[in-house]
């Protein structure tokens, strides 16, 4: 079987490092992106599995889907950097929409939401998804069982379907979350996670769905 190379586009911060070294992990072939190709060389190396290290422009150059996993406050800069180079290709956007101080307050963008504004910057030409909004950074980057579902969104369900088995291969559970705009609730809930792991003393609260769920055709 033949992996698609994936970027993950601000793979030196935590919640990058982990998605990276668990899709390598996986068999997948994954270049590391950052501003500067020093800094994700060497966050490769450390890494290991085979994962490779460029600037951002050239991870998401060579890649044939591409996860960007930047703070909402880099969002724009980051996605108008990468866009020439993902024209055709899939974009999986992680970005939660946190306004610090307040970040246990829900402060969705005036597009409704991160994924949404991600659309608008990138444009027609690139399908996009979001997902993996709600699990905790420093979790995934153990080699544990997360015990966390991944809810992925998109108005292309192949698009959606891709991601999901991305999200499995981590050893996660990938589950349709349905069209874009629905990104906004997954994004939302982030806060309302962060309020309950400061009031309950959570480690990295997560979501699970409940129920027997039946699997979908591809």
């Amino acid at each position: 079987m033949t992996f698609p190379t994936i970027a993950v586009v601000g793979g030196t911060g935590n919640l990058g490092a982990a998605i990276a070294w668990r899709l390598a992990r996986a068999g997948y072939p994954v270049i590391i992106g950052s501003r500067g190709a020093e800094s994700a060389e060497k966050a490769a190396a450390e890494l290991g599995h085979g994962l490779r290290g460029a600037t951002n422009a050239d991870a998401a150059s060579a890649a044939e889907i591409v996860i960007v996993t930047v703070p909402f406050a880099a969002q724009d800069s980051t996605l108008a950097g990468i866009a020439p180079h993902v024209v055709g290709k899939l974009v999986v956007d992680t970005t939660v929409p946190l306004v610090p101080p307040k970040v246990m307050r829900v402060q969705l963008p005036a597009e409704g939401s991160a994924a949404l504004k991600a659309q608008a910057v990138l444009g027609e030409g690139v399908t996009l998804v979001s997902a993996f909004h709600n699990v905790a950074a420093h979790k995934l980057a153990k080699d544990v069982d997360v015990g966390c579902d991944v809810l992925v969104f998109g108005d292309d369900k192949a698009a959606r379907g891709r991601v999901v088995a991305l999200a499995d291969a981590m050893g996660l559970r990938g589950l349709h979350g349905g069209a874009l705009a629905n990104s906004a609730a997954a994004e939302a809930m982030t806060s309302i996670l962060i309020f309950l792991n400061k009031t309950y003393k959570v480690d990295g609260a997560g979501i699970r769905i409940t129920g027997d769920l039946v699997p979908i055709e591809e």
